[in-house]
């Protein structure tokens, strides 16, 4: 019965080359078919022998960088989020060593225990990136084609902008980077622009404008003042009036004041149409950020520090704030942000991504922002380091270009660090130096009895 299979199946191809005389099943095309397909790499027979991590300093933010190498000499590269110990994602590799990377989400939920809200997640996160990283390269596709595919082929950007306490000055830097290409803006917008406004804040003796690093904001006792509510607005009048009011022009960094001075402020600042106020109290708050969002008519947005899709989905199920902020090194990597993105998308909120550190993690991001589609736009810090895209090497430059980023059809992230480059720029001295210290931890990670 089988030969009788084989000899029918050579039969109707020898019958389809014939009709097609040169078409698509011509000989030469079924010879080249294997010429075509990626043998560099076995991905059945893939295993993780290796972790390595080396640190960019000032990329804006000091950022570590991990390489996770496999027994067939391909790696994946991915990347710790400014600010988090390089030992978070180390302290991972014995629970990863010999595992097979393209199991991804497999090994993301083996190790996402490790995880917590904030730069506690970077380890986890950081390791998710390397692994799709990988993935993508043992099966010679990019990473937003394993995510389901992409919805665009560039990526919209927002820069971070120099301060200054001039309204005209820093409205004018607003409107070179729109010159530049850029089509989003955002300001900071603290009460520190009114510290030497007399009786523009009301505050205890010895609490600073920044509250203290641990005092949340509705413990600090800080309020803004009507003289310096009528003083912010101001400044933002006079921005808008450099601007003009046709660019969405997003609003952060307000201060560590209470509930009702951030209803107030929001109040006031109504008639510039913000696309958003940022972080205006800690996530957690829920029922507190719904109270200021059903009052003000500006959207709100939070959620750089949130871990995992389960604090997201609460925000966006009680319509707590307007748009979600994610960021890829803290929400829990590319597939998770993605599935933050989707589960927004049901509810109606579009997603913004945050985003601070060296092209490796820009790039994931950038795979992951193209494959969801209530993406709006994505934050970066680094348009202004010279050096900055040169830390990598396979993608167009400049990277950031007119304010867009190209999405890379490469495998997996689509870069590669430039060595000479990145020694130039390390924290620390060693480039990806071995690690055997981390490659045993006898613990019992289970979660149940």
């Amino acid at each position: 019965m089988r030969s009788f299979r084989n000899a029918a199946r050579r039969s109707f191809l020898k019958g389809a080359v014939a009709a097609a005389g040169a078409g698509l099943w011509a000989g030469q095309d079924l010879e080249a078919l294997p010429q075509n397909t990626n043998t560099n790499s076995k991905p059945s027979e893939l295993k993780i022998t290796d972790m390595r991590v080396l640190t960019i300093a000032r990329a804006p933010m000091t950022c570590p960088i991990i390489r996770i190498d496999t027994n067939q000499g391909i790696y994946g590269l991915g990347e710790v989020r400014d600010g988090a110990s390089k030992n978070y994602a180390l302290m991972l590799k014995s629970r990863l060593l010999n595992e097979n990377p393209c199991n991804v989400d497999r090994l993301f939920r083996k190790v996402k225990q490790f995880g917590g809200h904030s730069r506690q997640a970077g380890g986890v996160c950081g390791v998710e990136m390397a692994l799709w990283d990988l993935a993508g390269k043992a099966y010679n596709v990019p990473v937003y084609q394993m995510l389901g595919g992409k919805f665009r082929d560039k990526i919209r950007c927002y820069a971070d902008t120099t301060e200054s306490p001039d309204p005209k000055i820093f409205g004018q830097r607003l409107r070179a980077r729109h010159e530049e290409g850029f089509t989003w803006l955002k300001m900071d917008l603290g009460i520190d622009l009114i510290a030497k406004v007399p009786g523009g804040v009301t505050r205890p003796d010895g609490v600073s404008l920044g509250g203290g690093d641990r005092t949340q904001h509705m413990f600090t006792g800080i309020e803004i003042t009507p003289k310096g509510i009528d003083a912010m607005a101001d400044y933002v009048a006079a921005v808008r009036e450099q601007v003009g009011m046709d660019v969405p022009l997003s609003a952060d960094h307000f201060g560590h004041i209470g509930v009702n001075s951030c209803i107030r402020l929001g109040k006031a600042l109504e008639r510039y149409n913000l696309a958003w106020l940022e972080d205006m109290i800690p996530w957690q708050y829920t029922d507190l950020l719904k109270k200021i969002s059903d009052a003000v008519d500006i959207p709100l947005l939070t959620g750089e520090d949130i871990y995992l899709k389960e604090g997201f989905m609460e925000l966006c199920r009680t319509h707590a704030v307007d748009i979600i902020q994610p960021d890829l090194a803290t929400s829990g990597g590319i597939l998770e942000t993605k599935k933050i993105g989707d589960m927004a998308q049901e509810y109606g909120v579009p997603m913004v991504m945050h985003f601070a550190g060296t092209p490796v993690s820009c790039m994931a991001n950038v795979h992951c922002a193209a494959a969801t589609e209530n993406f709006l736009v994505m934050e970066n810090h680094s348009v202004d380091v010279q050096w900055w895209g040169d830390l990598v090497e396979g993608v167009s430059k400049p990277i950031v270009d007119k304010g867009f980023i190209t999405v890379p059809d490469k495998p997996g992230l689509g870069v590669t660090l430039n060595e000479a480059v990145v020694k130039q720029h390390l924290a620390e001295p060693g480039y990806f130096e071995p690690t055997p210290q981390w490659n045993v931890d006898r613990t019992n990670d289970r979660l149940w009895s």
